[in-house]
């Protein structure tokens, strides 16, 4: 058997301190996430990451930076995730645009908020992307190359 992680893209928004995240029905329950989800066969990463923001959020955004790459294994569903997280700025919400399947709501969360709330995070990037973000980690876009 051949091993491959799940590639994933993830927007890590701010505005006025408060962090965008999602709340979504899970098989292991109601849990949150920052928009983020697996990355599409024929997209750039950044593109990636504004689709499943826009999807799963109604909030458009423009990549500006990546804030980090995260490998992760979860041990309850024995999968191995690699997420690219990009930070940006907000182009424009749509409150009316129906959010994905699964999704219940779209939340802003002071960083507090966040550590207080990680018993129901879908996975630990939540916070350490959230922490690497409050930390400066900013990478520039050209770091990632994409060849057609």
């Amino acid at each position: 058997m051949i091993w491959k992680p799940h590639a994933t893209v993830a927007a890590v928004l701010e505005q006025d301190g408060k962090f965008l995240l999602v709340e979504e029905h899970t098989a292991q329950g109601l849990l949150f996430n920052q928009p983020a989800g697996h990355w599409e066969a024929n997209e750039t990463l950044t593109a990636g990451a504004v689709r499943e923001a826009l999807e799963e959020s109604a909030y458009q955004f423009e990549p500006e930076y990546l804030i980090g790459v995260y490998r992760w294994h979860s041990t309850s569903s024995n999968v191995t995730y690699l997420r690219f997280a990009f930070g940006g700025r907000i182009l424009a919400h749509f409150p009316e645009r129906a959010l994905d399947k699964g999704i219940v709501r779209a939340v802003w969360m002071t960083p507090d908020e966040i550590r207080a709330t990680q018993a129901r995070h879908r996975s630990p990037l939540i916070l350490r992307c959230v922490e690497d973000y409050l930390a400066g980690k900013r990478y520039p876009l050209d770091l990632i190359t994409h060849y057609e």
